[in-house]
């Protein structure tokens, strides 16, 4: 496996004016930037015109491609701080136009009722082999895929896949706003995917486009993602050349940390 990446510095901002962000691909990104580079990058900027709140929500749309070879603008709208709840729009700017946009919701800690789903029983992390790895695909990101990566000759299946997943290198355990944004960064790596299962293609399928439409997490309970998570990922719907996903990331101990939904394009042409 290729030398990993920091999350941190994957994710780093510049700050630029009070409002103003700016972020950078990382080199490998590819012909179009990863989009959970910037929901992680503008959760961050987000976070920084915030003071003593947490995220527990965020609403996002992927506009146009983001190109990785020119920096990343972020603008952060101050829409709201009320007395329990924050909210904030951030919108990412490349060559003059919207790329992404944002809208996240912050809230006074406090505590209440709690239930959850059960995590799903399946092999745990240490079972999986090397096979079960994602190899060189980020570096940022070790991941373990429990019912095996189809890359090559992809068949059908049921619209459900369990993947674990960490950080590569160490993030700081008390840093709520770092550990949310890595969590997020990761929570649009095989998400879509899901919906591809049933119909036996993937990325490199002749004629086949795909992209992230839309996203979005609630973040139910703090976690520290150095550790194992499982995102759990089911696909109730296709349709209309899209497919509806449903993600849950679970602790390695168990506990429901985050919900997740994303609808992305799915068109099968003719090669």
């Amino acid at each position: 496996m290729a030398e990993t990446e920091n999350l941190i510095e994957t994710l780093a901002l510049e700050r630029i004016e009070v409002n103003l962000f700016r972020g950078v691909a990382t080199a490998d990104q590819g012909p179009r930037i990863y989009g959970g580079l910037v929901i992680g990058q503008s959760l961050l900027a987000a976070y920084r015109t915030v003071e003593g709140r947490v995220c527990h929500s965020l609403h996002c749309y992927f506009i146009r491609p983001g190109d990785p070879s020119v920096p990343i603008v972020y603008e952060v709208d101050r829409a709201r701080d009320g007395k329990s709840f924050t909210t904030r729009r951030v919108i990412a700017i490349q060559h003059g136009a919207q790329i992404f946009n944002l809208a996240a919701s912050f809230q006074e800690p406090e505590s209440g009722m709690e239930h959850q789903d059960p995590m799903p029983n399946v092999l745990r992390p240490e079972a999986l082999t090397d096979e079960n790895g994602n190899g060189d695909w980020r570096r940022d990101i070790e991941m373990r895929w429990v019912e095996g990566r189809h890359t090559e000759k992809p068949t059908p299946g049921p619209p459900v896949q369990n993947v674990w997943m960490r950080a590569a290198a160490p993030l700081p355990e008390d840093d709520i706003a770092i550990q949310q944004a890595a969590l997020a960064y990761a929570s649009d790596m095989s998400l879509l995917s899901t919906s591809m299962r049933p119909h036996g293609v993937n990325w490199r399928t002749p004629g086949f486009q795909s992209a992230s439409l839309d996203h979005a997490i609630w973040f139910h309970r703090p976690s520290d993602f150095n550790a194992w998570h499982l995102y759990a990922q089911k696909s109730p719907s296709a349709s209309g050349a899209r497919g509806f996903n449903l993600g849950e990331i679970y602790n390695i101990d168990g506990r429901l940390v985050a919900s997740t939904a994303q609808e992305g394009l799915t068109r099968l042409r003719k090669p």
